[in-house]
């Protein structure tokens, strides 16, 4: 079946999808504490962070108002670092009570032994663990000497059992672009059976450092790794959700681009703000548990993500790619909004 074929019966599905805007994934910002000082952080989370963590009780509040959850529902622990959280625990069992899958993204950095052990007994189901390099690239992105050593130790825990739904992201930049295969193989040999490959884009602390974005030729460099390494399926390696690849569609992921922030995908955010995915921009924040129903809101709101012509402006306006890409993913949505800050199809104007 050839690509146009495919983007067709694909932008059909997705139109479907939009209309029904089936809540799969809460993400839940339990904290924007973290142990880290990543150079790329797009949030800006620190160690001392002013926001004082959720209380778990505001946040079952809300999710309860869901009806009829679907099938494959998760709710999903992100931050900063939830295991600086000491109710993580806690917070999965009274989830899994109610009938509620959990999973979590971590750095690893605190996911010892010791935790792995209680958090499987909490009822953990995924998990989501960062690495960013071999131990050089890797330490200078998360700006801690101890990292590497660290994420190793919990990427063995976690990929040694079997229950868990387990896999590791890497952000691509320009330190680690050329070990790639190194990292791969490194992967390989720890276990880990899925990898997803995330380039920069540039908000938080990566606006302003040149050397976390990839150039036109170091891009197109990724996505024909991605392409080879998903022929020796060894791994399952694929590129993330984060924009439309052009001419890569369906070469380095299992499907077409599909953004499914606010359509699949849902998150509550540390003051109780009600958003889609956590790295977004906060001005689109739909409304508050703590002064609405939560589902009422994801039933009712959410315009600007399941209608997204508003986003046909600037260099989107004219595009002839727009049917597919639709502006391209929604975090990519930030200050002004006259532009979208990264097109992906725009570094892959040459075909490969």
């Amino acid at each position: 079946m050839g690509n146009a074929i495919k983007n067709y019966i694909f932008r059909q599905f997705k139109k479907t999808e939009t209309r029904k805007h089936e809540l799969n994934y809460l993400f839940w910002e339990c904290t924007t504490s973290c142990n880290l000082n990543c150079i790329h952080c797009g949030s800006d989370c620190s160690k001392d962070s002013r926001q004082k963590d959720m209380p778990f009780t505001d946040f079952l509040k809300a999710i309860v108002t869901i009806e009829n959850p679907a099938k494959n529902f998760t709710v999903v622990f992100t931050g900063g670092e939830p295991l600086l959280r000491k109710d993580i625990e806690s917070c999965g069992k009274e989830l899994r009570k109610r009938g509620f899958r959990w999973s979590m993204v971590t750095n690893g950095f605190l996911y010892n032994e010791e935790r792995h052990i209680s958090l499987m007994n909490a009822g953990l189901g995924a998990l989501t663990m960062s690495l960013d390099g071999l131990k050089d690239s890797h330490n200078w992105l998360r700006n801690n000497p101890k990292s590497f050593e660290k994420v190793d130790r919990a990427i063995g825990l976690a990929a040694s059992s079997s229950r868990l739904n387990f896999d590791v992201v890497t952000c691509v930049n320009q330190r680690n672009i050329n070990e790639l295969e190194n990292i791969r193989q490194y992967l390989i040999g720890k276990g880990v059976k899925s990898w997803r490959l995330f380039t920069i884009i540039p908000i938080g602390r990566a606006a302003d450092n040149p050397e976390l974005l990839l150039t036109d030729s170091q891009f197109k460099k990724l996505l024909n790794f991605i392409e080879l390494s998903r022929e020796k399926d060894e791994l399952d390696v694929k590129f993330s959700c984060e924009g439309y690849v052009g001419c890569y569609e369906w070469r380095v992921r299992d499907s077409g681009f599909f953004c499914r922030a606010g359509i699949n995908i849902g998150s509550v955010l540390i003051d109780g703000s009600i958003s889609a995915c956590p790295n977004i921009d906060r001005s689109f924040a739909q409304g508050n548990i703590y002064n609405d129903n939560f589902y009422e809101v994801w039933q009712t709101k959410f315009q600007p993500f399941r209608n997204r012509t508003w986003t046909k402006t600037g260099k989107c306006a004219n595009c002839k790619e727009y049917k597919n890409c639709m502006g391209n993913g929604f975090h990519n949505w930030h200050g002004d909004m006259k532009n979208v800050l990264v097109c992906h199809n725009d570094l892959i104007k040459e075909s490969p």
